[in-house]
């Protein structure tokens, strides 16, 4: 429980670092980010991805008279549900109808609290950084009346405006070691990667969860890192983390995916049980997580090239497959009423790779009925045909700089 006067102190405070705060990069999100009455916004993304600093260019570029706080403060670490009362007498006074709250998955009872001022009309922006936690919460309490939207460390675009880079194959290498954290585009220490794997590790899954076996997930987690673009088998993964029983396993590929530090694409299959049985790959929300906390002694060109494209398709779509026949295609995007998106990857092609490359994806154009498909490569451009069926080879460098549509 805290006092009043403490709780507006913080409030004055946060406001002002808001205001002087270095908003960097306009990110790409603020041209569809819509508040909409009655209806609150629910921001997430991974820890340290940008989410403050976005609700910082809101506040400068749209909505000078929101009324902010952040709840990541060490100051607020009494704040319990009895102080939204408090709470609500500052926002009385300052005249607001528009709220910004930080990380306010951190209060019990959050929920209820934002339930109550979309009902006294209020319209209500908050950012978290564990979706499911916050989709299990709110579909409870605020049913149909909210609406998420994602944000991910920056995109190849922005890591270009943020670098004052060229598009091109250079600047498409460092973004493919660096990935899109901003802090550490800023500093290039390798400090900066690190602390957070830890931290995501510590505060989003073992405290959170409360987490016994906290070298198990560790090495797990280790073990998925240094692996990405891999299929990955529970059953045979516990050996290596450690971890006595499957089901445990799957709990924390459960708790890694919701705190956005991993992602687990299934095998496309029409059934839906069929996905749940086949292996699944694993990809990483940065690169530079990959690069600084990765076993891996060699340098991994091909898997990071493969994870970049998948970040750049999971910022747009949430629903993504690969596809397995005689040989294996890497990305497909089916959407409801549209024609199915099937890309393959491949740092390099060159007479080794190029048949099994072009198989797998004109296997999967055969099986989706689709015309056309894409394989991404870091500098190469070429087209290749097979029965009707196109294959446009394109660098990366385009490829992570258009919009998917």
């Amino acid at each position: 429980m805290l006092l009043k006067n403490e709780i507006k102190k913080i409030c004055e405070q946060q406001r002002i670092v808001a205001e002087n705060a270095d908003t960097g990069v306009m990110r790409s999100l603020l041209e569809d980010f819509r508040i909409t009455d009655r209806f609150a916004c629910i921001l997430t993304g991974i820890r340290r991805c940008g989410k403050s600093t976005f609700l910082f260019q809101l506040l400068a570029l749209k909505y000078q008279n929101a009324f902010y706080l952040n709840f990541d403060d060490n100051r607020l670490y009494g704040f319990d549900y009895t102080d939204f009362s408090r709470l609500d007498e500052l926002i009385t006074e300052s005249g607001c109808r528009l709220l910004f709250f930080d990380e306010l998955q951190e209060i019990n009872g959050w929920e209820k609290y934002v339930r109550q001022k979309l009902d006294e009309n209020y319209n209500v922006v908050i950012t978290g950084s564990n979706a499911t936690l916050m989709s299990r919460e709110l579909g409870t309490k605020l049913t149909g009346r909210h609406l998420d939207w994602e944000l991910f460390p920056f995109s190849y675009r922005e890591y270009l405006l943020a670098t004052a880079s060229l598009q091109g194959e250079q600047s498409a290498k460092d973004y493919l070691n660096k990935g899109g954290f901003p802090a550490f585009i800023k500093t290039g220490d390798d400090r900066v990667l690190s602390d957070l794997f830890e931290d995501i590790l510590l505060r989003d899954i073992i405290l959170r969860y409360g987490i016994r076996d906290v070298k198990g997930l560790q090495r797990l987690a280790l073990w998925l890192i240094s692996n990405t673009g891999n299929q990955v088998i529970a059953t045979r993964l516990k050996h290596a983390a450690g971890v006595s029983a499957t089901s445990t396993v799957m709990e924390y590929f459960s708790h890694l995916e919701s705190s956005y530090l991993f992602h687990f694409v299934p095998r496309f299959s029409h059934s839906y049980r069929s996905q749940m049985i086949n292996p699944r790959k694993v990809y990483c929300i940065d690169n530079g997580l990959i690069s600084v906390n990765s076993l891996s002694f060699s340098d991994d060109r091909g898997r990071k090239l493969e994870n970049a494209v998948f970040i750049h398709l999971r910022s747009k779509f949430k629903s993504l497959f690969y596809f397995t026949g005689k040989q294996e295609c890497d990305f497909i995007i089916v959407s409801k009423g549209k024609k199915p998106l099937i890309i393959q990857v491949c740092y390099e092609l060159n007479r080794d790779n190029l048949d099994r490359e072009l198989d797998g994806l004109f296997e999967a154009l055969d099986f989706f009925n689709t015309r056309e498909g894409s394989v991404i490569t870091l500098n190469q451009t070429d087209r290749f045909t097979r029965n009707g069926k196109i294959a446009t080879v394109m660098p990366a460098w385009e490829f992570l700089s258009e919009p998917i549509t």
